[in-house]
């Protein structure tokens, strides 16, 4: 049986529990919501970069997490077409890059957005010019459309490579329909958390941090660990990003089977994960 760390047991013995408790009442619809995986070199394997959440947020609380979180209505806002570099022909599709640039610009700080002027990705200078926008942004108190107008900046969606979609399981009371996109860093963007939704950050190795979950000292989200598992494929951001891009993506909607030796959380097989099914710990189960 896969190995589960106690922190994990412990998420997904809070997960049967909320599929019990919902059990009695409808479906809620999926909140869009999107996330990048910011990848960078390193010598032995790549690294991404990955925020704690905080113990407060209603969603993976403390736990390792991609940065990102749901969409706005302003995202999907054609107003945005200008503003967009290669925007997505499919307009579902393009709120989800544009939400997964925004996202991450709010919590982490780095922001894939070309300059008009030079049609050049951002440098470190500019970028540390315009961080005192992030958390306006996030309250809603400056509009995105208005901070790109205004800094003359295009979002950089088509340095977005599409890696996975996850949407939550029917049974569970909070819903989101997750996009997932690959993206390399620019080498002079300094990534921060923002103190607020993300407490701490950290450059990390796919493996690592699965190593770090298992003992004990990481709490991982099921989706989480997986997509790191498949992530961890690749030794360079640049072979995961060449392979992802000629790679289906199919959609996961996980699903839990009752069986004689106990509860199963299962995916579909042709997602491309190393797993399909992982048996749930049993109650009382340290």
């Amino acid at each position: 049986m896969f190995y589960f760390a106690c922190k994990e047991r412990k998420l997904l013995l809070s997960i049967e529990k909320e599929i019990n408790m919902s059990k009695n009442h409808q479906s809620p619809n999926p909140v869009p919501a999107a996330t990048i995986l910011l990848l960078r070199p390193s010598d032995t394997q790549l690294e991404v970069f990955m925020v704690v959440r905080h113990h407060q947020i209603d969603f993976a609380s403390g736990a390792l997490v991609f940065p990102g979180g749901k969409a706005d209505d302003q995202d999907f806002d054609d107003d945005l077409l200008p503003l967009i570099q290669s925007p997505n022909p499919d307009s579902n599709m393009r709120g989800a890059e544009v939400s997964a640039i925004r996202e991450a610009f709010e919590e982490c700080g780095i922001l894939l957005a070309y300059d008009q002027e030079t049609d050049q990705i951002i440098d470190g200078t500019r970028l540390e010019s315009i961080q005192h926008y992030r958390e306006p942004l996030n309250s809603g108190e400056v509009l995105l459309k208005d901070f790109l107008v205004k800094e003359k900046l295009k979002l950089a969606c088509d340095q977005l490579t599409r890696f996975a979609h996850w949407i939550t399981p029917e049974m569970m009371p909070k819903r989101f329909d997750t996009h997932f996109y690959l993206a390399l860093a620019p080498e002079d963007h300094v990534a921060v958390h923002d103190g607020y939704e993300s407490v701490d950050s950290v450059w990390i190795s796919p493996d690592q941090a699965v190593q770090e979950a298992k003992a004990g000292k990481r709490t991982i989200i099921f989706p989480t660990r997986l997509n790191l598992e498949k992530l961890s494929e690749w030794n360079t951001p640049y072979d995961a990003i060449e392979a992802t891009k000629t790679s289906d993506i199919v959609s996961v909607l996980p699903w839990t089977e009752k069986r004689e030796d106990g509860n199963y959380l299962c995916i579909p097989p042709e997602a491309g994960y190393n797993i399909s099914e992982e048996k749930m710990p049993e109650r009382g189960v340290p």
